[in-house]
């Protein structure tokens, strides 16, 4: 396992993450389709992830509202691991309960969140804290100014941002930077072989301002995992048989599994193993999120940091899946050619 650095910190993390979306899932509506884990194979899963190598644990509030966060706090007590030598990111955001203030990025509901993650979590502070996507009625300003202070109180070290577009990441960075507040350290976008829409113009943006990125679903919701192909169309027990999220192009998922499948063969290695690869080799990639619902899972995904796709791999991959450039990305190129 390699460590990367996070941005401009001088933290380091391993360059895979443990996702803990998996975790809890019961009553829980879509996250009970998602996973549904308790503390042993949380445990297990926790433990295998550890002795992996891996130093950086991600995890949410919404994530089966609270349950994931609680499973979590408690593994990492059961397996007795030092607190100071693992990186807890948790997010706020997603509505809680049908309270008023249960949802949203105000002051008040990030303080209260942060509060509860942590008693869930049974820690004393948050290493990062990720905002999980806009909230409309809550101005940047404010935003930037309460999750400044929320660093200052010491229930958080950092703080990081998910799923927001590239404009207002930039704008919340500017508004802090020459406020003298907390700047934003991270990224955690969607980011797969299949799905490359951030290199629009969050990559871009990310790697002018010097950010972190940490991928999340990787593997697309499990579609390139190397269950789903055009002659096994629906993967029996894959959680895209009763969630079938995030959204892609299945055609085109296809044909790079078709690819995946040959590289794989030529690396003796499997087809997640070969789309993880892929993500992480990525510029500006720090960390990639992996989760999983066994540990035999959780170990094919970890042996991809042993994989290594060569230039050939990678011009094969990008013939299948890059996106058109959207305007005004194709007039830049164009212009852009008399300045090489």
């Amino acid at each position: 396992m390699k460590y990367n650095y996070v941005g401009e910190t001088g933290l380091m993390v391993s360059e895979l993450c443990l996702g803990t979306m998996t975790f809890g899932g019961q009553d829980a509506g879509m996250w009970s389709s998602i996973g549904n884990l308790q503390q042993k194979e949380v445990n297990n899963l926790v433990g295998a992830a550890w002795q992996a190598g891996i130093n950086f644990i991600d995890t949410a509030n919404v994530y089966s509202f609270g349950q994931s966060e609680t499973l979590l706090g408690q593994s990492l007590k059961d397996l007795q691991i030092a607190r100071d030598e693992v990186v807890i990111a948790s997010k706020v955001l997603g509505k809680m309960n049908d309270k008023p203030n249960s949802a949203g990025l105000s002051r008040y509901h990030i303080f209260n969140s942060v509060e509860a993650s942590l008693k869930r979590l049974k820690l004393d502070y948050l290493d990062i804290l990720y905002v999980h996507g806009t909230d409309p009625k809550t101005s940047v300003e404010q935003i930037v100014q309460s999750l400044n202070d929320i660093v200052l109180s010491g229930k958080v070290r950092y703080i990081a941002i998910c799923n927001w577009p590239a404009w207002l990441v930039a704008k919340a960075q500017a508004f802090a930077k020459y406020n003298g507040l907390q700047q934003f350290i991270g990224l955690q976008y969607y980011y797969s072989a299949v799905s490359r829409d951030i290199e629009h113009e969050v990559v871009p943006m990310a790697q002018d301002h010097r950010l972190a990125i940490f991928p999340w679903s990787p593997l697309s919701g499990g579609f390139l995992s190397g269950k789903f192909t055009r002659q096994q169309a629906a993967a029996s027990g894959s959680r895209r048989e009763t969630f079938d999220f995030p959204p892609i192009n299945k055609e085109k998922a296809y044909d790079l599994v078709d690819v995946m499948q040959e590289i794989a063969a030529q690396h003796n290695a499997t087809v997640a193993q070969v789309a993880l690869a892929w993500v992480r080799q990525q510029p500006a990639v720090t960390s990639t999120i992996i989760g999983a619902k066994t540990v035999a899972q959780l170990n094919d995904n970890i042996a991809s940091v042993n994989v290594q796709l060569s230039a050939e791999d990678l011009k094969k991959i990008d013939e299948i899946s890059p996106l058109p450039l959207q305007y005004p990305g194709w007039m830049v190129a164009r212009q852009s050619e008399a300045r090489k």
